[in-house]
């Protein structure tokens, strides 16, 4: 019973080790990169074919022209900003969340900082093009930050936590985008966020080693 179950967790992380190995040989971790990029143009062709276009709308605040970009820059920039200072704390505080970073740490453990901007900046715009961009105008603010929940999801402890984080993120993009009528703000601050949490994955271990009776066994 005991090897089976580690034979179906093995299965599920099998996933990961994959993504895991590509990314730590060195190169682009260029499946990622390019199915966020192909997000972004399928929600990008979407949008211009549906008559809209995916960095802006009509903002609640009526703001235009360079207003709208001061506007939704300087409020991505504290969202990105209060959210990057945030993690660490959530990580120490919240066992969902130190679960989630002892699952996805394998993934980018042993990555390089290049690849890892590299998947920051194509996932913030695979993702904000498509939800916001795309689904914003299409279907709301609430609809759309319950699909982008949705997408993250894992199995185990930190499921549901993820999810309510992820949606939580959502409604703060979303809003930004609607209240200003511009996704630069949302976009730059999806990166930063996706940077930090990348980085601040593969240097920190959350599960510090223990040492024999407090280190008194050490030689």
């Amino acid at each position: 019973m005991v090897a089976a179950r580690h034979r179906r967790q093995d299965e599920r992380l099998e996933p990961l080790r994959r993504v895991a190995g590509a990314l730590a040989d060195g190169h682009a971790p260029s499946l990622v990169v390019a199915t966020s990029i192909a997000i972004a143009a399928a929600a990008g062709g979407v949008s211009f074919a549906l008559g809209s276009n995916p960095l802006s709308c009509r903002g609640w605040l009526g703001a235009r022209g360079a207003a709208s970009w001061l506007l939704s820059l300087g409020l991505g920039l504290l969202v990105g900003t209060v959210t990057v200072g945030a993690t660490p704390a959530v990580v120490r505080r919240w066992r969902w969340a130190r679960a989630l970073h002892a699952a996805l740490r394998p993934v980018v453990n042993g990555a390089g900082d290049g690849a890892l901007l590299a998947v920051a900046l194509a996932g913030a715009a695979g993702e904000e093009l498509f939800f916001r961009g795309l689904l914003v105008p299409l279907v709301g603010v609430v609809a759309s930050s319950i699909a982008f929940a949705s997408l993250h999801q894992i199995r185990g402890p930190a499921r549901w936590g993820w999810m309510l984080w992820a949606g939580i993120m959502g409604l703060l993009f979303g809003t930004i985008f609607a209240a200003t009528g511009n996704l630069a703000g949302p976009l730059v601050a999806h990166a930063v966020i996706n940077h930090h949490n990348l980085r601040f994955l593969r240097d920190h271990n959350p599960v510090a080693p223990t040492r024999p009776l407090g280190g008194l066994l050490r030689r």
